[in-house]
């Protein structure tokens, strides 16, 4: 699939906490690269992936009832070099392992001694 930007109104997103369940579902789904709430009342959210929008619109409406698919097109130019150049600063070194191996110790052999008699037994049936 192709990224693409979804544009959602979800109604009843007037709290903090009904919009971070909101922006919970979108960014949960498989494919989500960025999720952000706009609009004019904080009532939208912007989704930007390779994702099915109508599974997320669907997603949506159970939880709040009311969710309308607004708009789906194609991510612009300009939000694509936005990302390449978060990705780019984000580059972290990779430190090696400084852990001590770990050996395996052989397991123990078993020892047998053997104790000589030095008085004969008293026992005759030998």
């Amino acid at each position: 699939m192709v990224k693409q930007k979804i544009v959602i109104k979800v109604q009843l997103m007037n709290t903090t906490k009904a919009r971070s369940n909101a922006m919970k579902i979108a960014v949960g789904m498989l494919g989500v690269e960025s999720a952000a709430i706009g609009g004019n009342n904080n009532d939208q959210i912007e989704v930007v992936g390779d994702m099915d929008p109508v599974i997320l619109t669907n997603l949506l409406r159970k939880r709040f009832c009311r969710a309308e698919l607004l708009s789906v097109g194609p991510v612009e130019k300009k939000e694509i070099k936005k990302e390449e150049k978060k990705e780019d600063k984000k580059e972290e070194k990779v430190v090696p392992c400084s852990c001590p191996p770990y050996y395996a110790y052989p397991p123990p052999i078993p020892v047998c001694v053997a104790y000589p008699c030095e008085e004969p037994s008293p026992c005759s049936i030998l």
